[in-house]
C-alpha cells in the first residue's frame, strides 16, 4: 500500500491512517516524526511498545530504547544510500547527466 501525503503534514498523521494495515508486531521503531501521543496509544492499544524518541518540545521526554534506536538506524542508513546510489546510477543511464 502506497499513501502519499503533503510535504508539509507530520509523519504520525500518515502512520495513524495506515495503522490497521499494520503487521503484528512487537514494537515499532520511528524517529521524532512519529512522536504523538495519540500514535503511542494507538501503538499500545494494539500491543505494540513504540520506540520513539520524544520530540524536543515534549515537556517531559518519554524514555526509549536507545541501543535498538540506534542499530536499526544504522540499518535504515545502509538502506538510504543504497536508494541514492541507484538514483546517481538512474541519472547516468537515462542520460540526464553527461
Amino acid at each position: 500500500m502506497l499513501l502519499l501525503t503533503e510535504g508539509q503534514a507530520s509523519d504520525h498523521r500518515g502512520a495513524a491512517l495506515m495503522l490497521h494495515n499494520l503487521a503484528p508486531a512487537r514494537e515499532l521503531i520511528g524517529d521524532r516524526g512519529y512522536d504523538s501521543s495519540h500514535f503511542r496509544t494507538e501503538l499500545a492499544a494494539r500491543g505494540i511498545a513504540p520506540c520513539i524518541p520524544s520530540t524536543r518540545s515534549r515537556k517531559v521526554p518519554i524514555p526509549h530504547d536507545t541501543t535498538l534506536y540506534r542499530q536499526r538506524q544504522r540499518q535504515r542508513h545502509r538502506i538510504e544510500i543504497m536508494f541514492g546510489r541507484l538514483k546517481d546510477w538512474r541519472r547516468v543511464a537515462m542520460r540526464y547527466d553527461r
